[in-house]
């Protein structure tokens, strides 16, 4: 159901179209010294950037790995949220009942009750996803021009709207203005939402066993809570992240040296045959070194913006698309005023946040 879109070539090819000038003018400024100013010289041996480019291809290989396993586990806890927050759903609306009240409840209350604490689940929801939104100092992703354009075009919503303005609704003012003042506001709200489970087994609301499970079910979300939290937290290990772009740095300055030389043999071998062809064929090195090290750039680039899966980019994890599928379903069970129940998140550009 939450899915990301897949990218065509051409907007791959958009995605790095800055990169790609810059590679192109790497891969010229060499053949224009060797061919033009006649510094025949300047050339590498093949082998030396073989090994370089083998080395790297190894170091992305890894990289892209490891981005890929954050992302996957960072699906799984939420997909973990999806269900935990459904059974929340079931034992709200069967387990908080009159059947062992002392006194006499009206359903008119019971209602009330099942709406507060569907909506407060709503809101350690809303905060949990607004704090995998907060930047940390090792996301530079937005910091990319084309990525920001990506950004501006699907709309991330934590980015637009305050945390305050979502809580709006979901808690009474006292409790919002509780949540606000702390730190960690999802962990705040899983605090009052455990208090109020005590004061309805304390009116009888509850039973021993059920207040026991529906404890155990705000316990499976604070271990979610924490696991997304660890990801966000703890970013791919900075040397290797460094290491992998200076390295593919390097292999990408060094290419064109050794590409154009051995254009420039098989240029040679042509001259006596096709010499007019053969004359120019170094030339033909220029977009064979631009497609290789864009292959590798990309490569790399790939995997350094999966590295953190809640940072807002195109390719993350569609947190708010998921909190406002299980809101929907929530509010669904305890049956309220459709009017009420806030729509899906549409995709933009079949892209979902």
């Amino acid at each position: 159901m939450y899915t990301k879109r897949s990218y065509s070539l051409k907007e791959m090819v958009l995605w790095t179209r800055q990169e790609t000038v810059l590679l192109t003018v790497i891969a010229l400024i060499p053949v224009v010294a060797y061919e033009v100013l006649d510094q025949k010289w300047l050339h590498l041996p093949w082998l030396p950037i073989a090994v370089v480019g083998t080395a790297v291809a190894f170091i992305i290989s890894f990289q892209n790995n490891a981005s890929y396993d954050r992302v996957w586990e960072a699906r799984k806890i939420w997909g973990g949220i999806v269900n935990a927050s459904r059974a929340w759903g079931y034992a709200v609306k069967d387990f908080v009942t009159g059947d062992f009240a002392e006194e006499d409840v009206a359903d008119t209350e019971l209602r009330a009750i099942h709406q507060e604490l569907i909506c407060r689940h709503v809101a350690w929801m809303t905060a949990l996803r607004h704090a995998m939104r907060q930047p940390r100092p090792w996301e530079h992703s937005l910091e990319h021009p084309t990525n920001q354009e990506w950004a501006a075009m699907i709309g991330v919503r934590e980015h637009q709207v305050s945390l305050e303005d979502e809580l709006e609704g979901n808690m009474p003012p006292d409790e919002l203005a509780y949540v606000l003042s702390k730190s960690n506001k999802a962990a705040q709200v899983l605090s009052l939402q455990s208090k109020r489970l005590r004061e309805l087994r304390t009116r009888r609301l509850i039973e021993d066993f059920r207040h026991m499970e529906m404890q155990n079910l705000l316990n499976e979300l604070v271990a979610l809570q924490g696991k997304s939290e660890r990801i966000k937290n703890f970013p791919y290990p900075r040397q290797y992240a460094t290491l992998n772009s200076k390295f593919m740095w390097i292999f990408v300055l060094l290419l064109p040296f050794g590409v154009m030389f051995e254009f420039d043999k098989i240029g040679s071998e042509l001259a006596s045959a096709y010499p007019h062809i053969g004359r120019y064929f170094v030339w033909m090195s220029i977009p064979f070194s631009v497609l290789v090290m864009w292959v590798f750039h990309t490569m790399e680039r790939i995997g350094r913006v999966s590295e953190n899966p809640f940072e807002g980019t195109p390719n993350d994890v569609p947190i708010t698309t998921i909190s406002r599928g299980i809101e929907i379903d929530l509010r669904e069970m305890i049956d309220q005023d459709p009017s009420e129940i806030p729509p899906p998140i549409e995709a933009q550009y079949n892209t979902q946040t």
